[in-house]
């Protein structure tokens, strides 16, 4: 069984509570992940966010309506294809 460490900043999203949280590997991203054992929820830390910035979308968008396919457009700019067909649903709405 893991020891519980008190660390500063670590502190259960779901009770609030800093003491008994146990390290419980890394998320695909490479961020510590944690587990509360009062509450037994998993959590990370410090979220990382991964947001497109809006000037690289609206490039997308102008790439698709050049003439590009969606698929193209996501591997031009490294992202999926969904992601560019949803950014131009969202932009056609009123």
């Amino acid at each position: 069984m893991k020891k519980a460490v008190n660390i500063k900043g670590r502190r259960c999203p779901k009770c609030g509570k800093e003491e008994n949280q146990v390290k419980r590997g890394f998320n695909k991203s490479g961020t510590q992940r944690c587990k509360c054992k009062d509450c037994n929820i998993e959590y990370t830390i410090d979220p990382k966010k991964r947001e497109i910035p809006e000037e690289v979308r609206q490039q997308a968008i102008k790439t698709y309506y050049a003439g590009a396919s969606g698929r193209g457009v996501g591997k031009v700019f490294g992202f999926s294809k969904g992601n560019v067909y949803n950014w131009i649903k969202k932009n056609d709405e009123p």
